[in-house]
Formats: C-alpha cells, sequence, structure tokens
C-alpha cells in the first residue's frame, strides 16, 4: 500500500489488531476444549486431536474462495461476513452440547474456521504492507502480541470455566456409575459450554457492526501503486519459486506452532500423567513464551537483525528447544515444549513478508495461497497423534525436527530463489 502521509492509519490498524485477538483467542481455546470434549464425548486421544483438525482444514478449504469473495464484497463488507458466519458456528456449540454429539462440535469448529480464513486473507496482507516491507515483521509483531496475548488468556478463561472439577468426571468415577447416572453427568459437562460460546456469538455480532461503523482503505496489489513491483514478466504465481517454498515453510511453521499450543495439554496429561488441574494451564506458558518472542522482534527488527536473520535464528532455536522436549523427562519436557513459543514467534512475522515482497499483481493470490498453508495446523497434530499412537507421545515430537531444518533452510536460502526484487 502506498505510503501516504495524509493518511491516518491507526485506526485500521487497531481493527486489525482487535481481529487478531478475536484469531488468538478462537484458534488457541482449542486447547482447552480437547482435553475437555475428550471427556464430555468419551474420545479417544485421536479423536480428540480432530478439534485441531476441524479448525485448520477450514483453511485449505477456504482460502482461495475467500480472495475471490474478498474481490466481490471488498475489504469492509468481507470481514463483516467473516465474523457473522464465526457467529454462526458458535451459535453451533448449543446444539452440539444439547445432544452431545461430538460430530456438531466439529462442524461448529469448522464453520468457525471458514470465518477466519476469510478474515486472515485479508489481514495479513493488510498488516503487511501498511508500510515498508522491511518493517513488516514488526508491524506483524504487534499483531502476534494481540493474537497470542489472546492466546494466553483463552485457556485461562475457558480452562475455569470447563475444567474445573474435571476430578469429577474422570474414567475411574464414571465407571462406578449406571449408564443413566454417568450420562447424566457427561450431560451436565457439556451443558458447561452453551454460555460461553452464545457470549462468543455475541462478540462476534458485535465487533462486525462496530467495523460497518469504521473507515477502512482497500488493499491494492504492488504494481497498481508501486512501480517498482511490476511483474509483466511472470504471467502466474508458479513462476515465483520463492512464493511456493514460502508456502510450504508456513505450512510446516503453523503445523509445529499448533503442536506446542495444542497438544501440550494432552501431552501432560495423558502422556506424562500431569493432573488435568495443572495441564490446563500449559498452554498458557506457551503463548507467553511467544508474547517474549513478539516483544523481542519489535525491538530488534529491522534495527538490530533483518527478517531473514530472526527466522534463522528461530529455526535453530526450534531444534534446540525440540530435542528438550524428546530427551528431557516430565515437566522439562513440558518446559521445552512450552519455550517452543519463544522460538516460534518471529516466525509468522517473518515469513509473509519474505514470501509476499516482489509478488506485484499476484499479492492476494499469493496470500490466499499462504492463508491455506495454515492447514499445517490440522495436518501435523494429526500425524503426531498417529505417530504417538505407536511409539509414545515423547518421542512422536520427533516429527518437529524436519520442520524446523526446513524452515532453517527457508531462512538461509530459500526465501531468495527466484526472486529480483532485494529483500531484507
Amino acid at each position: 500500500m502506498q505510503q501516504n502521509s495524509s493518511k491516518n492509519y491507526l485506526i485500521p490498524t487497531l481493527i486489525i489488531g482487535v481481529l487478531f485477538f478475536v484469531f488468538g483467542f478462537i484458534t488457541w481455546v482449542n486447547s482447552t476444549l480437547i482435553p475437555y470434549l475428550q471427556t464430555a464425548c468419551e474420545l479417544t486421544p485421536n479423536q480428540a486431536i480432530l478439534v485441531t483438525f476441524a479448525s485448520y482444514i477450514a483453511y485449505a478449504v477456504m482460502a482461495f474462495p475467500s480472495a475471490g469473495i474478498l474481490k466481490y464484497t471488498g475489504f469492509k463488507k468481507g470481514m463483516m461476513l467473516g465474523l457473522g458466519i464465526m457467529a454462526l458456528g458458535a451459535l453451533l456449540f448449543i446444539p452440539a452440547a444439547n445432544s452431545r454429539t461430538f460430530g456438531m462440535f466439529l462442524t461448529g469448529l469448522f464453520v468457525m474456521g471458514i470465518g477466519m480464513a476469510l478474515l486472515q486473507t485479508a489481514a495479513n496482507p493488510y498488516i503487511t504492507i501498511l508500510g515498508p516491507i522491511e518493517s513488516a515483521a514488526k508491524r506483524m509483531s504487534v499483531m502476534g502480541i494481540c493474537n497470542k496475548g489472546a492466546g494466553a488468556i483463552a485457556p485461562m478463561i475457558m480452562g475455569a470455566l470447563l475444567l474445573n472439577g474435571m476430578d469429577a468426571y474422570s474414567s475411574d468415577n464414571l465407571s462406578h456409575l449406571a449408564l443413566d447416572q454417568k450420562n447424566a453427568l457427561l450431560d451436565q459437562l457439556a451443558g458447561k459450554i452453551i454460555g460461553p460460546y452464545i457470549f462468543i456469538a455475541v462478540v462476534f455480532i458485535i465487533l462486525a457492526i462496530a467495523i460497518y461503523f469504521s473507515s477502512l482503505p482497500d488493499i491494492k496489489n504492488e504494481d497498481e501503486t508501486n512501480p517498482d513491483h511490476q511483474t509483466k514478466d511472470r504471467s502466474s504465481i508458479f513462476n515465483y519459486p520463492y512464493l511456493w517454498l514460502g508456502f510450504a515453510t508456513l505450512f510446516l511453521y503453523v503445523g509445529v506452532e499448533v503442536i506446542a499450543g495444542d497438544t501440550i495439554q494432552l501431552y501432560g496429561n495423558t502422556g506424562l500423567h500431569i493432573p488435568i488441574e495443572q495441564a490446563k494451564h500449559f498452554t498458557s506458558f506457551t503463548m507467553i513464551c511467544m508474547l517474549v518472542g513478539y516483544l523481542a522482534g519489535i525491538v530488534l527488527i529491522p534495527k538490530y537483525i533483518n527478517q531473514s536473520t530472526a527466522l534463522k535464528i528461530s529455526a535453530i532455536l526450534g531444534l534446540i528447544f525440540s530435542f528438550g522436549v524428546i530427551f528431557l523427562p516430565g515437566y522439562y519436557s513440558i518446559a521445552s515444549l512450552a519455550l517452543l513459543g519463544l522460538a516460534n514467534a518471529p516466525m509468522w512475522p517473518s515469513i509473509w513478508p519474505l514470501t509476499i515482497d516482489g509478488l506485484g499483481k499476484f499479492l492476494k493470490t499469493g496470500s490466499a495461497l499462504l492463508i491455506v498453508g495454515i492447514a499445517g495446523g490440522a495436518i501435523l497434530p494429526k500425524i503426531w497423534t498417529m505417530i504417538s499412537s505407536y511409539t509414545g507421545m515423547q518421542s512422536a515430537f520427533w516429527i518437529l525436527i524436519p520442520c524446523y531444518l526446513f524452515i532453517l533452510f527457508f531462512a538461509i536460502k530459500g526465501h531468495k530463489v527466484g526472486k529480483t526484487v532485494n529483500m531484507k
């Protein structure tokens, strides 16, 4: 977006910040929903992880349609539509809880994921090009603080509402009850979720109304505003190798981020037999580590280190902490998994600008492709649970190692492949 001092970008930035807060809350509440629904719907760990799958696979389904929808509706109406879809998904939790039907819960999560895909397709390129590309990681780090701040709060709030008193619903206690008594107790547990998700739906509707009365400029492709980014010599996104490498990198990054945030409670409780009253706070520890990483990014990028260097450091830290998760015992393993939040924090803010810089007229299409990459949060945790059923949960974290190695490759060389625009 062309820099223009006469424009005031404070309000658009605040609106996008609120949206990133919403993304964070809805995304990271999944870590609480996994153990909650595992008990309420009597699921195996392999079934419970479908909570994450349903949320993230929506990005793969909806990203490219989102680009078309935004072209038709415009940025503002597209955001309102996304929030409306998310409100509908939240309301589906009412019949899901009343019938204690896991499939209905997954449908609600998928519908909310569709709404978030629409919002993210607009919000990420918007904040990336709202200023110089060299400082995009700093702006996205600010958005990351909104996102992961919500991610730290969500498990605390929803954990207190949904997971308190879970000892009464343990398998040992339930096994001694008659079938009708057990079902009545589990129905009571499922009913806890109705009030919070009605409130969440109302918040989405209020945000949509607020956006209706706001003023937001539209996103333009680079070559509509900047003659230095003309792409007449490239006929499609397939002529940008670094875009596709960036897509693969984002896919793997989101996968390892979700593994660090959404599986930590399951791993602590089921894998290491840590009581759920303690394990329910573990995701907040991961989010706090990510907040520290985002703050570091704001201070360091681009004044002291550039975006590619930040990504290199992050990938190396990811490898170190991953080995800690695999080889250290008990709470030390949990601490290493939480510390992956610190390693992961600069990745999203760095991968986006390194990948979309120089796309010109393909900016929106390239951004939609990156949104598809968010589906890594559906695929990799599912692979982790499948591996864990054979190797045990701790050994399954070996899946992290090749992911961080590829991210390191992209930071060192991959983001330069086929790029003609000089990117720091």
